[in-house]
């Protein structure tokens, strides 16, 4: 093979000749290394974001054939730049912003040593982990602890106060947990269970004031200490107003009342639905329980529309339907209790029946299949009701106590009572409607 057909052995006998150096084996020659940062080997002095700052020397590819009396590199430097270094501009407005936070701080009356020792742990956890952050975003930490940075919170005592009160709200809960499971829990006669009222108030707070925004009218007319019967118009497809009727009587009444609605004997059929129904407070609708109740000067919801009222389709909403016979006029009069009108404009809204499927409310058992603008469509999301602006006015009472017990039995009063609530809850929806902006604002 020629010189000119070996042109590498041609290029390492002239840098042989450059370096003056014996001819080396290809066991011996030294390597061309270029060096790639992400090869670096780790370092607990160096974290990946301060990579940036170092310097990296890498080897001229051309240094092995460049015709210099110099020998080629055989080695990459890297230099990192040290963390002990004098601070950037940047870096220096970073420890004025935590000197001038941590003068703040220290500034706060001081109880003791210990106290002023946990400041200054404080402000070095702080400066430990944020003086790696963007200028911007450190900037905007700083303001937001100086803004809430208060005496109370470098209190000691205050940390264990809270630690306290968390502590003993999940030991009482659990404690709850076990004694209901072991059966060890009160109810009354009806089967209401305060202990477990109690649990549902979050949810109904959320509903009552937030979600629907209920604004409850004539709170005055339902009497602080005594019997009443509510007589309240139904709709919405589920009962929502009946827990509203209740919650504006729990949550705005001066007296905190609690009502004892009368619901339909359907669901006392449901294997879940009715133990949960009683321990809530609700009672079958018997004339018998209103009867007991309104002789322990309870307040008794009733919704004489029944489910001609909650399953009614929207092109019908806020039209009354009938009220039957008046057997709740009957125990009203019997018991002497005063009768209370409720009107309730809100609830028509939050499920819009647009159709009931009478067919499949026929196989699977239930009074009505409605079909609403999101329920089957959207599963089990479209049984969330919309969020409407609920009107709730409690109307002037019509006393019964002054006609006698013995009128129970006299249809034409009955009949003329009842028609009498009727009216006063239908003029009452219709003086609402027009006064409300929208169904969703107000």
């Amino acid at each position: 093979m020629t010189e000119q057909e070996n042109p590498k052995r041609r290029r390492r006998a002239r840098a042989e000749e450059v370096n003056g150096s014996e001819p080396q084996s290809p066991a011996t020659r030294p390597v061309e290394t270029m060096v790639d940062v992400t090869d670096a080997p780790a370092s607990a002095d160096v974290l990946p974001a301060t990579l940036d700052a170092a310097t990296v020397q890498l080897v001229d590819e051309s240094a092995a054939t460049h015709e210099s009396a110099e020998p080629a590199l055989t080695e990459t430097p890297i230099e990192v730049k040290n963390l002990d270094q004098p601070a950037t501009p940047a870096q220096a407005r970073i420890d004025s912003l935590l000197e001038a936070l941590e003068a703040e701080i220290r500034s706060m009356p001081a109880a003791d040593e210990e106290r002023q020792g946990a400041i200054a742990e404080v402000i070095h956890l702080i400066r430990a982990s944020i003086t790696r952050w963007p200028k911007k975003v450190l900037e905007g930490v700083v303001s937001t602890l100086r803004a809430n940075i208060k005496s109370d919170y470098l209190d000691a005592d205050f940390w264990k106060g809270i630690a306290l009160v968390l502590r003993y709200q999940l030991d009482a809960n659990v404690d709850m947990l076990r004694r209901r499971w072991n059966g060890d829990y009160a109810v009354d006669e009806f089967g209401l269970d305060y202990e477990l009222v109690q649990l549902t108030i979050p949810l109904l707070t959320f509903l009552y004031r937030k979600y629907w925004r209920v604004e409850a009218r004539g709170l005055e007319h339902v009497p602080d200490d005594q019997r009443a019967l509510l007589v309240c118009n139904h709709s919405g497809v589920l009962p929502w107003d009946g827990a509203m009727v209740g919650a504006a009587l729990y949550f705005d009444h001066p007296a905190g009342r609690i009502l004892r609605n009368l619901h339909l004997s359907w669901f006392s059929s449901l294997p879940f639905v009715a133990p949960l129904l009683s321990r809530l407070g609700q009672v079958q609708a018997l004339p018998a329980n209103a009867e007991r109740l309104l002789e322990r000067d309870e307040l008794v919801g009733v919704f004489p529309e029944g489910l001609k009222g909650v399953g009614k389709l929207f092109r019908d909403r806020y039209k009354l339907a009938r009220f039957g016979r008046g057997g709740f006029v009957k125990v009203a009069v019997k018991t002497g209790a005063p009768i209370i009108p409720v009107a309730i404009v809100g609830g028509e809204e939050i499920h819009p029946n647009l159709y009931n499927v009478k067919p499949v409310a026929k196989l699977l058992g239930f009074p009505y299949f409605p079909i609403t603008p999101t329920f089957p469509i959207l599963g089990p999301l479209g049984l969330i009701p919309l969020p409407s602006k609920w009107y709730i006015t409690f109307c002037e009472p019509i006393e019964t106590a002054h006609l006698g017990s013995e009128r129970a039995e006299d249809p034409l009063l009955i009949s003329q009572l009842t028609e009498q609530v009727r009216s006063t809850i239908q003029s009452t929806i219709l003086e609402v409607l027009k006064e409300r902006p929208g169904v969703f604002v107000g």
